[in-house]
């Protein structure tokens, strides 16, 4: 009998294996899903996220982070159970957007201002995408309707910080860490240049992942518009909301809304990529992110049925 370890290698060496297949077999084909994969990143992403990756890893470095975390800690400690330190990043988060608040949870763990008790649930918690990719990408460059983009974002941050909330029924409080405090005097050269490394990371998982849908479309057989968008989504999140905004509707923008908040495979790695080094298990993690995403859709189909913005 095949030990398991050796089967769990030979599964996880299969995506690797089709991949290479069908780079060897197309390359002119899938060269151009990797370009057009950089150009969505380019276009959407990369102006989007990097100032705030900047930001966000040069504030975490300030006294001034540690003094907002100390006046944050009674309120986060009594909604979501995770101290202030924690609170700042899952705000730092629903302002940046993906992957900000995975970095900056693993800045915090790094430099010992959260505990183990809240490292999971802040995980979650700060595991939000930002207004300027649902309202200015989504919203408006996408479905040309500012107002569904700020519906749609409401009911993320819903979804995000309800499941959150409820996952504290079952939690310790956390000792308030914000004290301890990074003190580096490359502060902003470290922070320039992890942001560089770490949107160059977003923008190549991004590429990757759009190309593999690409594989993946071509191996199955043709599909709906509706299933080739849901299949671009779980890959890779803004490539699926581009294909549902070609038909504006309640339901569209559901599954919009539940991709963006599920993150899709291309996020959910980028995220996961920060978060290992953190001990947050991936499998626990995925579960709650798509919790969250489903949450999101019903709320954001519920609303923009009752409500006729599109």
């Amino acid at each position: 009998m095949v030990p398991r370890k050796y089967l769990r290698s030979a599964l996880a060496a299969l995506p690797v294996v089709f991949a290479m297949v069908c780079l060897l077999i197309s390359p002119a084909r899938y060269g151009k899903s990797i370009l057009d994969g950089i150009s969505l990143w380019a276009v959407c992403v990369l102006p989007a996220t990097f100032p705030f990756l900047f930001l966000t890893a040069l504030i975490t470095r300030l006294s001034l982070y540690g003094k907002a975390s100390e006046k944050l800690s009674p309120l986060f400690s009594k909604v979501f159970r995770i101290s202030g330190a924690g609170g700042c990043a899952a705000l730092l988060s629903a302002v940046s957007g993906y992957p900000v608040g995975a970095r900056t949870v693993l800045d915090l763990w790094e430099s010992g201002r959260i505990d183990e008790s809240e490292r999971f649930r802040l995980a979650c918690l700060a595991s939000t995408t930002g207004p300027m990719f649902l309202v200015g990408a989504v919203g408006s460059g996408m479905f040309a309707s500012p107002a569904l983009g700020w519906t749609m974002l409401l009911c993320h941050y819903a979804a995000v910080w309800g499941v959150c909330f409820l996952m504290r029924f079952s939690a310790k409080t956390p000792k308030n860490s914000s004290a301890l405090l990074l003190r580096d005097g490359n502060a902003l050269y470290d922070s320039l240049y992890g942001s560089v490394i770490s949107i160059l990371c977003v923008g190549g998982a991004i590429a990757l992942f759009y190309a593999f849908s690409e594989m993946l479309l071509s191996l199955l057989p043709p599909m709906s518009p509706f299933g080739a968008g849901m299949l671009r989504g779980l890959m890779e999140m803004t490539a699926g909301c581009k294909a549902f905004s070609v038909t504006p509707s309640p339901l569209s923008a559901a599954m919009c809304s539940f991709l963006v908040t599920f993150g899709g495979m291309c996020v959910l790695v980028q995220q996961i990529a920060f978060l290992s080094r953190t001990g947050v298990k991936a499998l626990p993690f995925v579960a709650v992110k798509f919790a969250q995403g489903v949450l999101a859709g019903v709320l954001c189909f519920g609303a923009t049925s009752l409500f006729p913005i599109l």
